[in-house]
């Protein structure tokens, strides 16, 4: 329960489901508390040992912690939505993927293997009491040139990360409500079949 920041967080599920599932969510504010490299390598060895297609681990991450000039070049690739809010995360991390697969074949899984790995990395990090905020706002072309990504690999989001805590008034007016909102998902009916393709 420590890991939510108000019980109106925690999912309201139809059955139950691990607590680092239920209590996790997006926040767009973090407490002030830094993280240290050891809890960075802790949340990239959980995404490396994602499963992946043939193995192929097609995953790459940029990470910077604040009051680096690495996260200052990932801040600055946000759009200016994101950036208004996202400096308040003590660390950014930038999800690339390898498009193609060494014999020159395009990676079709290359996507859903990424999301295995952040799927990992959301876990690992609601154990250890950090939230995380995903965005795909963010100009990608301008951070290829920033940090120099090669081609055949192409960057897709980047994800703020902090501790819970933080304080929704320091957010703009219209963001405010969105951080003591109950979360809301699709019944499971909506998007599950038996045999049949969910309606």
């Amino acid at each position: 329960m420590d890991h939510a920041t108000t019980d109106q967080k925690i999912a309201q599920t139809e059955y139950d489901i691990m607590p680092q599932i239920a209590e996790r969510w997006s926040p767009r504010t973090f407490s002030d508390r830094v993280i240290d490299q050891e809890t960075v390598h802790r949340l990239f060895e959980a995404a490396r040992w994602a499963a992946s297609s043939r193995n192929y681990q097609p995953w790459r991450f940029i990470y910077g912690l604040k009051g680096t000039e690495a996260y200052d070049r990932i801040l600055n690739s946000l759009v200016p939505f994101n950036r208004q809010w996202a400096e308040s995360a003590p660390l950014l991390v930038m999800t690339i993927v390898k498009e193609q697969m060494d014999n020159g074949k395009d990676n079709y899984h290359a996507l859903h293997d990424l999301g295995l790995a952040m799927g990992n990395f959301s876990v690992q990090a609601q154990d250890l009491g950090l939230a995380l905020h995903h965005m795909a706002g963010f100009d990608w072309k301008g951070a290829h040139e920033a940090f120099d990504i090669p081609e055949g690999y192409h960057a897709v989001t980047v994800v703020a990360v902090g501790h819970y805590g933080g304080d929704p008034e320091t957010l703009p007016e219209d963001l405010q409500k969105g951080e003591t909102t109950p979360r809301q998902r699709k019944p499971i009916d909506e998007i599950v079949g038996e045999g049949t393709f969910p309606q």
